[in-house]
């Protein structure tokens, strides 16, 4: 078997009839060509191609994304969904990533339409607990949804080895339910690799991260997880679900 046979070919497309088509045959070009690219240059072509309509969201559990994107392309916005039920020590991270990062980043904090009160009020209280989807689909993907209308191409924190439901996760995608290329530049991560980093370069981190938590979301929806356990096993425990929706093709809801 000769070497060229072991290289997957470049993926080719027709003629696009359409803004969208074209992004989407740009994003599967772009993950083919940058699988192997390191996380600085996957941002810097996110830049180049998309400029100012090009951001990235944080959940506020570290800040190493939050940091390359900060030395690769300074200015970049860095959205964070304020749902209403994140944790103090959460809050507390967001406030120190704006300090830290002042005039690299534009922290840009949004929140769903709803208060906690007010969506009591119309679907119950605690709609975390009879209906988790609902919840995460009110507090979390429509709002996100409505913010990332504003861009073109937006970039998320995602690994590979993050959960078995992310193993696939290409370094640039194409987000369909919203339209637009999404950019993973830490998809090839291992948690190894975020914990050097963090290590190398003094990052940020969340406090609960030292406390039992694998992954951090909102408070009545998070427990710390325990040895042997994937990292999101503390996410929604006993709810039959381990992601939002945010990053799901049709989010529950």
């Amino acid at each position: 078997m000769s070497a060229d046979t072991l290289i997957s070919p470049m993926p080719t497309y027709g003629p696009a009839t359409n803004l969208l088509e074209h992004r989407e045959a740009l994003a599967r070009r772009a993950a083919w060509r940058l699988e192997d690219a390191s996380p600085q240059t996957i941002i810097r072509w996110a830049v180049r191609t998309f400029g100012s309509r090009f951001a990235i969201t944080s959940s506020m559990a570290d800040a190493v994304l939050i940091d390359l994107v900060a030395a690769a392309a300074p200015g970049t916005d860095v959205v964070f969904l304020d749902t209403g039920y994140h944790f103090d020590e959460t809050l507390t991270m967001r406030d120190a990533v704006a300090a830290t990062y002042r005039g690299r980043i534009n922290l840009v904090t949004i929140a769903p339409e709803q208060t906690v009160a007010e969506q009591d009020a119309e679907h119950g209280r605690d709609l975390f607990a009879s209906n988790p989807d609902r919840c995460c689909f009110l507090r979390k993907v429509l709002p996100l949804d409505r913010a990332l209308a504003g861009y073109d191409a937006w970039g998320s924190g995602l690994r590979r080895d993050d959960s078995i439901a992310r193993s696939r996760t290409q370094v640039v995608d194409w987000d369909r339910r919203n339209g637009m290329v999404k950019v993973n530049p830490l998809a090839r991560w291992t948690q190894a690799d975020i914990d050097a980093y963090i290590e190398r370069h003094g990052i940020l981190t969340n406090p609960l991260l030292s406390d039992g938590f694998a992954s951090v979301g909102c408070f009545p929806c998070t427990r710390r997880t325990g040895a042997g356990e994937e990292a999101r096993a503390g996410r929604w425990a006993g709810k039959g679900k381990n992601e939002c929706g945010i990053h799901l093709v049709v989010a529950p809801g």
